[in-house]
């Protein structure tokens, strides 16, 4: 199916049929080149038939087995190089790949944008008409429609896996030699026996995965590339069934494709990301994007020396010299998941250590929580995911409440990372491991982005990228972001939304997490001031959510956007995400913020110790699966049967917190207690001081001692936000108390988000001896300084508007594509 959207529209299209054809694993060969700032190579994709084709009343086999850490590294089936004979195949410019662009003699047929389709052959495939109709098999060739955008596709082929030496052991089976006569039924049986092969025999798995990943192509496959997709066809080839089960794409990314950031670290130094924007992965290479595809993968990417390759992956790759300036590294991921989860990072990234070995012991420290502990057992029976290595069924990773890590970034950061990120890590992990229990994942690296990230964090399995605005001013507001993130390991990763348009399932969880982890992080932090903090921080949650919805449509507040449709799909499996390219909805909070203050009450409503019990409970059934909301909610009141008393129901549910906009009724009673706790008072108290100073500012009063008259306390970060968005409803504050105000607090050197509130008080008072740190930080921390621009120019100052098209002049460049668009609309 052909749908043709405008890009710059705020609807995402997922193309892929699905329901037709199910990719099970991908094999990325990659090449990286900064001075053309192209990533160029080939994908392998193995598919399976989708749903639709599938039997009525089949089912598919699930089980796991247990996944021992100490095997990681392959050992029985070494993964190796194996040499392409087949001529046609791809094999790229640089001499060492296995793949080449085009065959040689071949005339360029590519179009204005750079795709080689085989516009001779395959005319008019892009007509919806000439679309496979499924239930009409013997009308029109059947289509493989794949998610692709900005991407220069080069060659499609059909992989002759039958060619790979040792193949035969899929061949033997009496399954296989039935209704084998032919080739292309052979290979794709054999095909299908190694998707299907059992978890125990992963390493195997991967090492045929490897093999066939290179094995000589045996004939190209027509295709056409539209905006938002790259159509595949075998002429004859009427139904799904009969469809290539392994084909190569041959392609290149272009330089200013969506899924990738090229751009210069902290240091100055070339690197290249994946941003994680709403295209997803779409623009690094051909996938199918919705999240019922969850596959394996493997990748093999080169890159000059100096570079460090850093990826989604289950193993530490260490660099492999191929030739003098050119190394290759190599990740594998054994845990089937969507391709909008896989992250690279290209740079020259320094891997921060500590110097001594005197606080390793921090890594063996165990948190314990007032939580019951009989639920961290095995998963009894078997788990519930598709067939897979895995960690909940290994009794040493149960028990492991650290997972080895490592700490990546640019030089100029790695002090700033030592004293900060590698005391931290160990705490997080400890306190969500007592939380949850079994990491989903056996290792993790965090990397410090360039400054033009549009996040404060990402996680991805593996991997977690942090802005650098997350380091300055002490250890809370990166060991709060940092716990955010290890929460995705759970919920977002392990545990994924069926239907991407409920995103409260990842961030609502990671958002309510966050603070529940933080607090057990805080080892010497008594239970009282744990809770009073969480207090506060959910009455500043409770003003960011009250502000959003004052000022954002209602359509966007909405945490179930289909309602009762959520999680359909059309026949083929393609959707379209509603709204999901709208620029400004990336810097919206509802998502998290709704959905954390609806666990939090179910939490409040059933007892946290039950309701983390529970909550381990579901971790344990569901990870490594898809869900929707009405999942955890049933499955909750199930476990929970008294709840039903009270009147809680997943009707009332969605009622009050997911299927409308605005406020939800429940929350307005309960927020009206979060501004009488202590440390609200103590902000409001001190709220009172600034203004009483202020009106003798105003006077004029020449007083020396006038400031020393009044004694401030001691603010915590999140106190002295509360504080200035207070004193941000003043009407005027003159210039000397925002001096006051500054030096009394040392805002220049707290945390970003405190910076921030003191960003917007200069702009909104006019205290031109401010405009500096505001230039500072929207140049340092463009993940939250998007909006101090409309403010500048809303002033209707000319310093300010100067101020902001300077600023906006010097980052655009370099600026996150949504980011850039929002801003350009406020100042042009």
């Amino acid at each position: 199916m052909e749908t043709q959207l405008d890009p710059s529209k705020d609807d995402l299209p997922l193309m892929a049929n699905t329901s037709h054809m199910l990719m099970k694993h991908y094999v990325l060969d990659l090449d990286v080149d900064f001075k053309s700032q192209i990533i160029e190579g080939s994908i392998v994709l193995f598919f399976e038939t989708g749903s639709s084709c599938r039997k009525v009343g089949s089912s598919v086999e699930r089980a796991c087995h247990p996944r021992s850490d100490e095997t990681f590294k392959i050992q029985a089936f070494e993964l190796c190089h194996i040499p392409v004979t087949n001529a046609s195949a791809c094999s790229s410019k640089t001499g060492y790949n296995d793949f080449a662009v085009c065959g040689k003699g071949e005339k360029d047929t590519s179009d204005k944008n750079g795709n080689h389709s085989n516009r001779a052959q395959a005319s008019g495939i892009s007509s919806s008409k000439k679309c496979c109709d499924i239930e009409n098999h013997g009308s029109e060739d059947f289509l493989l429609v794949l998610d692709c955008c900005d991407l220069c596709v080069l060659k499609v082929e059909e992989v002759d896996v039958a060619a790979v030496p040792g193949i035969e052991k899929f061949t033997r089976s009496a399954k296989l030699t039935e209704g084998s006569e032919e080739l292309g039924n052979l290979r794709n049986q054999i095909v299908h026996e190694l998707v299907t092969l059992p978890a125990d025999r992963w390493e195997e798995q991967l090492y045929y995965y490897t093999c066939c990943s290179q094995a000589p192509g045996c004939g190209e496959l027509l295709f056409t590339t539209s905006t938002w997709s790259l159509e595949i066809r075998k002429a004859g080839i009427r139904i799904p069934r009969d469809f290539p089960r392994a084909i190569r794409i041959c392609y290149k990314t272009k330089p200013e494709g969506r899924s990738v950031t090229w751009t210069t670290d902290q240091s100055g130094r070339p690197c290249v990301y994946t941003m994680g924007s709403p295209l997803n992965n779409r623009a690094l290479f051909p996938c199918q994007e919705p999240p019922v595809a969850m596959s394996t993968w493997q990748a093999t990417v080169r890159a000059a020396t100096g570079f460090v390759v850093l990826m989604s992956g289950e193993n530490s790759a260490e660099p492999i010299q191929l030739q003098e300036g050119i190394f290759s590294w190599n990740y594998y991921v054994t845990m089937p998941m969507p391709a909008s989860t896989f992250t690279i990072a290209v740079g020259c990234w320094i891997e921060v250590k500590r110097e001594s070995l005197a606080t390793e012991v921090m890594t063996n420290d165990v948190i314990s929580l007032p939580f019951s502990k009989a639920d961290f057992r095995l998963v009894e029976g078997g788990c519930g995911h598709l067939e897979s290595p895995c960690r909940f069924q290994n009794p040493g990773a149960t028990s492991q409440p650290v997972i080895p890590h490592r700490v990546f970034a640019p030089w100029c950061l790695k002090d700033l990372c030592a004293e900060i990120l590698l005391e931290l890590i160990p705490q997080c992990l400890s306190a969500a491991h007592a939380t949850l229990g079994t990491h989903p994942f056996s290792r993790l690296d965090v990397l410090i982005v360039p400054s033009n990230f549009s996040s404060l964090g990402m996680a991805s399995p593996h991997i977690i990228f942090l802005s650098q605005s997350v380091l300055p001013g002490g250890s809370h507001l990166c060991g709060t972001r940092l716990c955010h993130e290890i929460a995705h390991a759970w919920f977002g990763l392990a545990i994924g939304a069926r239907d991407w348009t409920e995103e409260w399932i990842s961030e609502g969880f990671a958002t309510h997490l966050e603070d529940v982890f933080w607090a057990a992080a805080q080892q010497q932090l008594p239970c009282h001031e744990a809770r009073e903090q969480q207090e506060l921080k959910a009455l500043l949650r409770w003003r960011r959510l009250r502000d959003e919805v004052q000022n954002s449509e209602e359509e966007l507040q909405v945490l179930r956007p289909k309602k009762e449709n959520t999680g359909e799909t059309s026949e083929s499996g393609a959707s379209i995400i509603k709204h999901g390219l709208k620029a400004e909805k990336i810097f919206m909070q509802v998502h998290y913020l709704k959905g954390n203050f609806l666990l939090r009450s179910l939490a409040r409503r059933i007892g946290e110790a039950t309701y983390f019990t529970f909550l381990r409970k579901f971790v344990q059934k569901f990870h490594g699966q898809l869900i929707l909301s009405q999942d955890f909610l049933y499955m909750l009141l199930e476990d929970i049967p008294e709840q039903k008393g009270y009147g809680l129901s997943v009707e009332s549910i969605f009622q009050n917190w997911l299927d409308t906009s605005g406020i939800p009724k429940p929350l307005l009673e309960e927020s009206r207690t979060w501004k009488e706790g202590r440390l609200a008072q103590q902000v409001t108290a001190e709220v009172a001081k600034w203004i009483q100073v202020n009106r003798r500012a105003k006077k004029g009063s020449k007083r020396k001692r006038g400031q020393d008259e009044v004694a401030f306390q001691k603010l915590l970060p999140d106190q002295l936000v509360l504080l200035l968005e207070s004193l941000l409803e003043e009407k005027t504050l003159c210039p000397r108390t925002l001096q006051c105000l500054e030096k009394t607090y040392r805002l220049q050197e707290q945390d970003a988000e405190v910076r921030h509130r003191w960003c917007e008080l200069v702009v909104k008072h006019k205290y031109a001896a401010g405009y500096s740190a505001v230039e500072k930080f929207l140049w340092e921390d463009q993940a939250m300084g998007v909006y101090l621009y409309g403010e500048l120019m809303v002033n209707e100052d000319a310093k300010q508007q100067e101020l902001a098209h300077k600023c906006f002049a010097a980052a655009r460049e370099q600026m996150d594509m949504s980011s850039a668009k929002v801003v350009a609309e406020m100042l042009f």
